[in-house]
């Protein structure tokens, strides 16, 4: 076994954003089954070794619509999961968490794109957390009832007064706040009154790659400073406007701990959303590979691998 097989089969490997089930369902196709029409299935995630996975449902185009478009879609994830619990655990609790990991199965975060889905209603927040939703992405790139999103950000607006309230009930439940999407005004809103640490679950570097779902340098050093991560994603329009590449992936992650350390970065493919740069998860070695290349110590890579989210889920998940 070569040494980045080695580490990347003793790290803790996270994965902090795909739009997997929304993929299959829209395909008819089973997670459990291996298919090369998506990204990630259940048989590749255990290739690839993964041993946490955010599963997100973007709610964004149904509208008027959202919560039965969330239900509907975590309805058949649910299904789809009935006949493999002794391999696949939605996590609810840190105990879960760490006792999946232990057991050596699948980790899963269920997660929701765009706060729209609990129509502004907190009983809505409330339940969802009931079903199993641990983090919540405030926006996507136009305006919710939360905040605006970046796509919006002609107006300067930031955090509504619902949006406030999101984030206090978040962080009393246990609810990770997922800031990718939104405005620059709203990012430093949410800072200011989230207590707990905040994650973006896939962008990557402004400085790098001028796009406008990538954080500025400020961005990413006051998410830091809430002792948040950011998990930098494989879409290519995000890792660089003419040559996007492994190698320029991994430029941003030197960005990242250069101005911020390395604590604060992981690994947010967006498979099956456009996370493009790799072809599906199986090549997530490559990553470690690129890595050990590019000079990091093996504690740094498993920090990057997994082990900053995983801090950040032990800090905010219930106990």
């Amino acid at each position: 076994m070569r040494e980045f097989e080695r580490i990347h089969e003793e790290a803790v490997i996270v994965d902090s954003h795909n739009d997997t089930i929304i993929a299959h369902k829209r395909l008819g196709i089973s997670l459990k089954m291996r298919t090369d029409k998506t990204q990630v299935d259940l048989p590749r995630l255990r290739e690839a070794g993964v041993n946490v996975s955010f599963f997100a449902v973007d709610v964004t185009l149904a509208i008027k619509n959202y919560l039965t478009y969330a239900l509907d879609a975590f309805g058949f994830f649910e299904k789809v999961l009935e006949s493999s619990k002794d391999e696949v655990l939605i996590i609810g609790t840190e105990k879960d968490l760490f006792e999946t990991l232990r057991k050596g199965n699948l980790a899963v975060i269920l997660a929701i794109e765009n706060s729209d889905a609990v129509e502004g209603s907190l009983n809505i927040l409330r339940m969802l957390f009931k079903l199993g939703v641990r983090s919540i992405g405030l926006t996507h790139n136009p305006r919710s009832l939360a905040a605006d999103g970046v796509g919006e950000s002609r107006t300067g607006g930031g955090l509504t007064n619902f949006g406030v309230q999101l984030i206090e009930e978040m962080n009393n439940l246990g609810i990770l706040v997922d800031l990718a999407h939104i405005s620059e005004k709203g990012f430093w809103d949410a800072l200011e009154v989230s207590r707990k640490p905040v994650i973006v679950s896939h962008g990557n570097c402004k400085a790098l790659c001028d796009h406008r779902r990538n954080l500025t340098d400020e961005q990413i050093r006051g998410l830091a400073s809430k002792r948040g991560v950011i998990g930098v994603t494989f879409v290519p329009a995000f890792v660089d406007e003419k040559k996007p590449s492994i190698s320029r992936l991994i430029d941003h992650i030197d960005h990242i701990v250069d101005i911020a350390g390395v604590d604060y970065v992981g690994i947010g493919s967006d498979f099956d959303g456009g996370g493009t740069l790799l072809k599906d998860v199986t090549e997530l070695p490559k990553i470690t590979e690129n890595l050990l290349e590019r000079g990091y110590a093996e504690k740094e890579v498993k920090k990057i691998l997994g082990g900053n989210f995983l801090r950040v889920l032990s800090e905010v998940l219930p106990k």
